[in-house]
């Protein structure tokens, strides 16, 4: 027990008080209570004046126990003394703190106080054991008791309000194995404890200030697990706290709150993103994110306040590190009736936000289709409106649950959206209009004219919009950023296809592994930034049916492939690329830092270069060729003409920002970059408290207030250090130092106190408040003055800093529309520069497109199957594909393996390829704009929702049925092969006597029903007959030699193959030897009556036969 006379209180209050910082004269006021406990257990001991009196001048070592102490002082007059007010911790709730706390704030506060030789007392101490790990962690876990003395340990890094809820721990015994034994009890009576208080009713809830809050928490976040920021750890209390270490796999402990045991797990803040992507992705919980926010009420005193700033869902993702940079985070939002029996045709409006890019769409869909818009826009989370939760019976739940996508309801509310005519200036201008994938659009047209912005959108929409902003709303909280006017997305200029189709023809991901190896996307993919391959993921869902649009991709393309070395320097250029339209996104959520800052900064640079690169070449072009065309520039100088300058931003931005001084730090809750260590670098002071540093170091000249900070932080650092030089000089010390820390405030260190402080000990300026074996410690008020206004100033500083900061945020804001569409250039820009690589690379051709129901491919190729087969030293069978008016519907057989399903792929991919504007694989290609495309192929079963496999494939035929239209194309394959021959020969008919008369679509059909041939009418003119007339027949074949060696052919010619080669098959996968025997004999048994067929007897006796032949063949085996 370290202690301070009465003498050396007084005479320290006399001559220094007024200006000591806050924790010394709270170390000092602690100090002077345990004094006067001393002195009246003296006085009670001695029962003599006189005695007390010498107590006062002799040093006294008292051998008694802490409790036998008085508790308090008693005055001359026989009353008890009134406690010095700054011994209280000022706790919120205005209660006096307990005996127990009270020892343990005099201990906290007496922790740097180190004895002197003249005026400090100690008393025997037990001796201590080391702290464990998980003690320092939570010092609110122990429980001393009465008779213990204080314990001496070191300053808690805990917040002001968490500081009254610990309990000092009790002194442990030595290390010996009966403490061991007795450490065994302690944590078993403790278990003990816990089982019984957790029967606590609702009015014995911890009431210390982090618990009021934590509870608060939970109660207005009941759906979310909560996590509490304290210090640099996230915690979780309570019944949450059992929930979240079962998720995470981490260790789950206990604390004490107010007597009662709570169960508590938490990981450290760099943990953070790799525990949210279990709980969020994987476990689909929303978070409820509790960050605490420093408060300097005085200095040196650091006080948090602790609110739930943002909630984190699968759809609300901003910047984590798990966020998926190549795909979009698509927050969907859908709007229905309320009512059960609405038809499937009715209208829903859709409206879905990507939170971390801000791309917002918009459209109408109805309950048929919702199915096809949810697979082409692959949303993570789906908002629907509250009355539709308990309705599980509405038709929008049918397109729902064939996705695995979480759901949330909300209640729209009373509010102005951004569809109302009120904010539609402020949402968006006419000349800063963002750049969408359609050509025009009725949004444009309408903003461009100041009509009322409410028209544009059907109410449909706009309720899906409201229940979009105000779901956001609900869970950014103080991350919300503005919502532009969302882009309305016309159904009729984009090709339809719908969930089956993606999964089918393996466009973003493939079947057989789930990942992108192996897909279309994986295959075409040659973009540079990670924006332009989200683009593209885009544009391949969505293929355009505008002409003009498809003609000015394409000719971009052609431009780029004429041009190589241009094209290289402009990858070059886009290797640098930052992924602006994210960052500028982070800006509008209040989450923008320093980095965000200079990677804007390279990104305008980069867009600059980039139109100066293109006015060069083009510059160069027309001194070079007598014959320029300006027309072969017409799509690039289009293009080019939508960036907005931004030179004079950028060049503000770089004057603002100082990056030789730059250095990684960790955002802080508040968007800042915030470190309690080296607080002050380059001509700043090296404080460890007082101000939070944000890791960049503004130019001094961006602002006149900051010029003028500055001025006078140099100014007093310079008289600082003079101060220094004269202290050393003129008390022979060349150890000490002028510090500054939260336990001492200011104050001058002795490095190698017996060697320097003999001058210092008789100059009755320098007053000893600490010392240890080496150092020592003065106060000294000249310092003290001093060093406050350095840290006035540099807390000032940061203020004008943070200001600054703020204000290049808001510049950012503000040209966030212009960054955006440059952003989206570049985007469009880096997708046709690797659509040329890919056309040089691959060897595409332009395809031309039409406005007519024609498909003509010379030596098409499938683009993933090729490659493949590259990789392994093989060439693709090129194929051509002739669809004209005349020959509507192909009916293709053949055997297996030999190319059907291949062909039926590569016909759609091609389609889906010319229509993005990409080249296409063949030697030519002329297509007809197709609006929908439906494959029938690869189905497999559902057990899940209960379907069979022939279950699905009728199902994707019917729709198909209803849906397709005279410009549509469709490719089926097997259809009918789940059933009995005769059924499935029944369903495969009328199929195509459906597609043929009704439907009258472009179609390719695969079958090994041969007998279809016969009752279309097929002619040895390869033509059908009838009201068939327009379908045309086509055939693969296999090349047999004479030892009975055989090749697939994979080349497809007029005509019908009658055999499928299915043991050829069972041969080459390695069946035994006796089975493919028998079955050979069976199936030439069975097609020596084709028509007459089998009774039952006849295939009874047929397999007793091969019976007792497969008894033979296995003897000779």
């Amino acid at each position: 027990m370290v202690v301070l006379t009465r003498s050396f209180h007084h005479g320290l209050r006399r001559a220094a008080l007024s200006h000591l910082s806050r924790p010394i004269c709270r170390a000092i006021h602690t100090s002077h209570v345990v004094n006067i406990h001393l002195e009246c257990k003296s006085e009670e001991g001695e029962g003599d004046a006189s005695n007390a009196s010498v107590a006062e001048k002799k040093i006294v070592k008292t051998k008694k126990k802490f409790s036998e102490l008085p508790k308090v002082h008693i005055l001359p007059d026989g009353t008890p003394a009134k406690p010095l007010e700054a011994w209280w911790s000022g706790d919120d709730d205005q209660q006096k703190p307990s005996r127990t706390r009270l020892r343990h704030e005099t201990s906290n506060e007496t922790e740097e106080i180190v004895k002197t030789e003249s005026t400090l007392v100690e008393t025997p101490a037990p001796k201590q054991r080391r702290k464990t790990k998980a003690s320092s962690e939570s010092d609110d876990n122990v429980e001393e008791p009465e008779a213990a003395a204080p314990k001496r340990r070191r300053r808690s890094k805990k917040t002001t309000d968490d500081t009254d809820e610990s309990q000092v721990e009790e002194p442990k015994p030595k290390r010996t194995r009966k403490a061991s034994a007795s450490k065994r009890k302690k944590v078993e009576d403790a278990a003990t404890s816990l089982e019984a208080e957790e029967d606590l009713e609702g009015d014995d809830q911890p009431r210390t200030g982090l618990a009021r809050g934590v509870l608060e928490n939970l109660a207005k976040f009941p759906h979310c697990l909560l996590l509490t920021r304290v210090g640099n750890f996230y915690e979780s209390y309570f019944d949450q706290a059992v929930e979240i270490a079962s998720i995470l796999n981490i260790k789950l402990a206990t604390r004490k709150w107010d007597g009662r045991r709570i169960h508590m797990c938490g990981f450290p803040l760099s943990n953070i993103d790799k525990h949210l992507k279990v709980m969020v992705q994987q476990h689909k919980r929303f978070v409820a994110m509790c960050e605490e926010f420093p408060k300097y009420p005085s200095p040196g005193v650091r006080e948090f306040e602790r609110r739930v700033v943002r909630i984190i869902t699968p759809g609300t993702l901003i910047d984590e590190s798990f966020l998926n940079q190549y795909e979009n985070n698509y927050l969907l939002a859908v709007s229905a009736p309320p009512e059960t029996d609405v038809p499937k045709e009715t209208t829903v409006g859709l409206a879905w936000i990507d939170v971390s890019t801000g791309e917002f769409y918009s459209k109408v869909s109805t309950c048929e289709s919702l199915k096809d818009d949810i697979a082409r826009i692959g949303p993570q989370e789906i908002v629907l409106h509250k009355d539709l939760e308990s309705n599980t019976q509405h038709p929008i739940f049918d397109a729902l649950n064939e996705e695995a996508v979480t759901t949330s309801y909300i209640i729209p509310q009373e509010q102005t959206t951004p569809t109302s005519p009120e904010s539609a200036e402020t949402a968006v201008s006419p000349d800063k209009t963002s750049v969408t994938d359609e050509v025009i659009t009725l949004q444009t047209a309408s903003t461009a004219s100041n009509a009322p912005v409410a028209a544009v959108y059907t109410p449909e929409e706009t309720s899906a919009i409201s229940l979009l902003t105000v779901y956001l709303q609900t869970n950014l909280l103080e991350h919300m950023p503005p919502l532009l006017l969302p882009n309305r997305e016309d159904s009729g200029g984009r090709m339809q296809i719908d969930s089956h189709t993606i999964k089918a023809l393996e466009i973003k991901e493939s079947m057989r592994e789930g990942g992108t190896r192996g897909s279309l996307l994986s295959v075409i993919k040659r973009t540079l930034t990670t924006s332009g391959t989200r683009l593209l993921a885009r544009w391949l869902c969505s293929p355009s049916t505008s002409i003009p649009e498809i003609d000015a991709r394409q000719s971009l393309v052609a431009f780029f492939c004429a041009r190589p070395h241009f094209r290289s320097d402009l990858l070059d250029l886009l290797k640098k690329s930052e992924d602006a339209g994210r960052v500028v996104q982070k800006f509008l959520l209040g989450r923008g830092g320093a980095s965000d800052l200079l990677a804007l900064t390279t990104s305008i640079h980069l867009w600059t270069d980039i139109q100066q690169r293109v006015y060069l070449e083009r510059e160069m072009e027309v001194q070079e060729r007598s014959n320029f065309n300006p027309e072969e520039w017409a799509s690039l100088d289009i293009l080019i003409s939508r960036m907005v300058q931004l030179e004079e931003f950028s060049e503000r931005i770089g004057k603002a920002l100082n990056q030789t001084d730059l250095q990684p730090s960790t955002p802080s809750p508040d968007g800042y970059f915030a470190s309690d260590t080296d607080l002050m670098s380059h001509l700043r002071a090296d404080w460890r408290y007082g101000r939070s540093r944000f890791g960049i170091s503004i130019n001094p000249e961006f602002s006149e207030s900051l010029r003028s900070i500055h001025d006078t932080l140099r100014s007093l650092l310079n008289e600082k250090e003079k101060l220094e030089g004269k202290l050393q000089m003129a008390y022979n010390a060349p150890s000490l130092t002028l510090r500054s820390s939260p336990g001492q405030g200011m104050h001058v260190h002795l490095a190698k106190a017996k060697r320097d402080q003999s001058k210092l000990e008789a100059d009755p300026k320098f007053v000893s408040i600490s010392e240890n074996n080496t150092t020592k410690i003065y106060f000294n008020q000249g310092w003290s003055m001093l060093g406050n206004r350095i840290l006035e100033t540099s807390i000032a500083l940061s203020l004008a800093e943070k200001e600054a900061f703020e204000t290049l945020r808001m510049e950012v804001a503000s040209h966030a529309s212009s960054l955006r569409r440059n952003a989206r250039v570049v985007d469009e820009l880096d997708v046709t520069l690797a659509f040329a690589n890919l056309a040089v690379d691959m060897k595409f051709v332009r395809p031309t497109i039409r406005d007519d129901t024609s498909y003509h491919v010379v030596n098409g190729r499938h683009p993933t199957v090729e490659l493949g087969l590259l990789t392994t030293g093989r060439l693709f069978t090129a194929n051509s594909i002739d669809i004209t008016p005349q020959s509507q519907l192909h009916v293709i057989t053949g055997p297996n393996m030999a190319g059907k399903s291949t062909l039926l792929r590569q016909t759609a991919l091609i389609a889906i390829l010319a229509q993005t504007g990409s080249y296409v694989p063949a030697d030519s290609a002329s297509l007809g704009i197709v609006d929908k495309l439906f494959p029938r192929v690869g189905a497999k079963d559902d057990l899940f929702h209960d379907r069979s496999t022939f279950m699905v494939e009728m199902l994707e035929t019917a729709e198909i049925l209803r849906r397709a239209t005279p410009k549509s194309l469709v490719i089926m394959d097997e259809v009918g092969r789940g059933t009995t021959v005769k059924d499935g020969l029944a369903i495969a008919f009328s199929t195509i006597h459906h597609l043929t008369s009704i439907n009258q679509c472009r179609t390719l059909f695969a079958t090994h029903f041969h007998e279809l041939a016969d009752m279309l009418g097929y002619t040895s003119n390869g033509r059908a007959q009838g009201v068939f007339e327009n379908v045309a027949f086509y055939c693969t074949d296999v090349d047999e030699t004479e030892d009975g060696s055989f090749a697939y052919s994979y080349r497809i010619r007029k005509g019908v193959n009658r055999d499928s080669h299915g043991l050829k098959v069972a041969r080459l996968t390695g069946m035994p030897y006796s089975a493919v025997t028998v079955a050979q004999g069976v199936l030439d048994v069975l097609k020596s009556r084709p028509h007459e067929g089998f009774d039952p007897s006849e295939l009874s006796a047929l397999g007793q036969k091969f019976t007792s032949t497969i008894g033979s063949i296995g003897d000779r085996l």
